[in-house]
C-alpha cells in the first residue's frame, strides 16, 4: 500500500488514500505505521474517503489505534493532500468527519496548497456535550491531580480538551502532569490538554499532552480551545497567534460563534508499505 507522509507544525500523519486502496482495519494500521521505531512513525493516521453530501470524509487515528473525532492540523494536510494530488480542483471543499462537517479554504502558490484556513466550527462549552461528568460549563474551575492544584477551562472542538493557563510553559512538567489529566474520571472518553502561558492579549504559547498519544508538537484542535478559553477567562482577545512547539497558528473566535483557524501543511515524502 502507498502512504504519503505529511506533517502541520510538526504534528505528523501517514496518509492513506482509501478512494484507491481498502483499509479493513484502520486501528490496526494505526498500531503499525504510527510506530517510531517499528513503522513510519506518526502522530496519527489519515484515511482519505469519498464523502458522502460532502466532497470528502476524513477518518483519523491516534497510535494507539483509537479514533479521534477531528485533528485540527491533520485535516489541514488532508486538505492539502486531496488538492496537490489532484482529487480536488477546488480551493474550497467540505469534509465529513466525527466531529461535523469543516470547511477548508486553500492558499494556493506554484500549484500547490501553501496553507489552509479551517472553520472549526463552534465550540461546545457545556459539560455533557464535551463530553464531561456534570453540568453546566466548566470556565476557570478548580483540579487537583499529584499535588498539583490548577485552574481549567473545558472546550471541545469537536472532540474535548483541557486547557490550562501557567505562568511559564517552556519547563513546565507536561510529560508528567498531562497523563493524569488525560485519564481523569470527570472526562469519561479521556482529554486532551492543552498548556498555556499568555505572552499579551494577542500572542500565547501553547504545549500539549494528547490523548492517545502524549505530548505532541502541535494540536490544532487544541489551538482553537485555547483561543475560546482565553475569551472566556478575559485573558485574551478573540485573535491570537498561537506558539506551538512545531509551528505557529492564526486562531480567531468570530463573532458568528465560529473559530477559524490558518496554518501550514507539509508533504514530507512517499513510500510503500505492506500492512
Amino acid at each position: 500500500m502507498k502512504f504519503t507522509k505529511m506533517h502541520g507544525i510538526a504534528n505528523d500523519y501517514v496518509v492513506l488514500n482509501g478512494f484507491k486502496d481498502g483499509v479493513p482495519n484502520p486501528g490496526r494500521a494505526a498500531k503499525q505505521l504510527c510506530d517510531r521505531r517499528v513503522g513510519v512513525g506518526a502522530d496519527g493516521l489519515l484515511v482519505v474517503l469519498p464523502g458522502k453530501g460532502t466532497d470528502f470524509r476524513m477518518r483519523m487515528f491516534n497510535p494507539d489505534g483509537s479514533e479521534a473525532e477531528m485533528c485540527g492540523n491533520g485535516i489541514r494536510c488532508f486538505g492539502k493532500y486531496v488538492y496537490d494530488h489532484g482529487l480536488t480542483g477546488k480551493k474550497r471543499i467540505t469534509v465529513a468527519t466525527l466531529a461535523g462537517t469543516k470547511v477548508l479554504d486553500f492558499a494556493v502558490r506554484g500549484g500547490k496548497v501553501a496553507s489552509v484556513k479551517v472553520d472549526m466550527g463552534e465550540p461546545r462549552l457545556e459539560r455533557p456535550e464535551i463530553p464531561m461528568t456534570g453540568k453546566g460549563r466548566a470556565v476557570n474551575q478548580p483540579l487537583k491531580v499529584g499535588g498539583w492544584n490548577f485552574r481549567f477551562t473545558s472546550v471541545s472542538m469537536g472532540n474535548p480538551h483541557c486547557v490550562i493557563f501557567v505562568p511559564r510553559v517552556a519547563d513546565f512538567p507536561v510529560t508528567e502532569v498531562g497523563p493524569q489529566i488525560e485519564t481523569h474520571k470527570w472526562w469519561p472518553r479521556k482529554v486532551n490538554v492543552e498548556f498555556v502561558e499568555v505572552v499579551s492579549r494577542r500572542e500565547v504559547k501553547q504545549r500539549t499532552w494528547e490523548r492517545g498519544a502524549g505530548e505532541t508538537w502541535g494540536c490544532g484542535t487544541g489551538a482553537a480551545a485555547v483561543c475560546v478559553a482565553g475569551v472566556l477567562t478575559g485573558r485574551t482577545e478573540r485573535k491570537i497567534l498561537n506558539h506551538l512547539l512545531g509551528g505557529d497558528l492564526t486562531l480567531e473566535w468570530a463573532k458568528d460563534g465560529h473559530v477559524f483557524k490558518t496554518g501550514p501543511a507539509v508533504e514530507v515524502f512517499e513510500g510503500e508499505t505492506s500492512l
